[in-house]
């Protein structure tokens, strides 16, 4: 009886070692992140809308992205910069949407993109929440 309790004791603290050893882990990990929060804002937005609407279109061939919708980004999430006409909606994409965890909140990071109309009606939605929330502060797993 004693060595069964000696031995559940043996293997809880080995549970416990590694669950230790892993946050330990992931707290250095975090702590060597070039990004590890929110830039200001401001670093997000171009301050240029015709380049933000240049790059948005560059993503696409130009008789796609000449009739597109362009959304820019701004302090409280993407407006339109150019009412389109073919259901096609470019935009450019910020670290939060399309960079790896390490360049989350990399203020520097620029993806455009062109999206067709199905996905403009579906997946523009998600993008578009996941800016909202970025801008808010807040990072989630993806």
């Amino acid at each position: 009886m004693r060595k069964k309790k000696v031995h559940a004791i043996a293997i809880k603290s080995f549970a416990l070692l590694v669950v230790l050893s892993m946050a330990h882990q992931a707290m250095a990990q975090d702590a060597t992140t070039p990004y590890p929060k929110m830039a200001p804002i401001d670093q997000y937005l171009m301050a240029d809308q015709g380049a933000e609407i240049a790059l948005a279109r560059s993503a696409a061939p130009g008789s796609i992205s000449r009739d597109a919708e362009v959304l820019v980004l701004r302090r409280h999430g993407f407006e339109t910069g150019v009412q389109g006409k073919n259901g096609f909606v470019c935009i450019v994409g910020r670290g939060w949407s399309a960079a790896t965890d390490a360049d989350f909140w990399n203020p520097k990071v620029r993806v455009p993109m062109c999206l067709n109309a199905a996905a403009a009606r579906t997946y523009l939605l998600r993008h578009t929440k996941i800016t909202d929330l970025a801008l808010g502060g807040e990072r989630w797993l993806r």
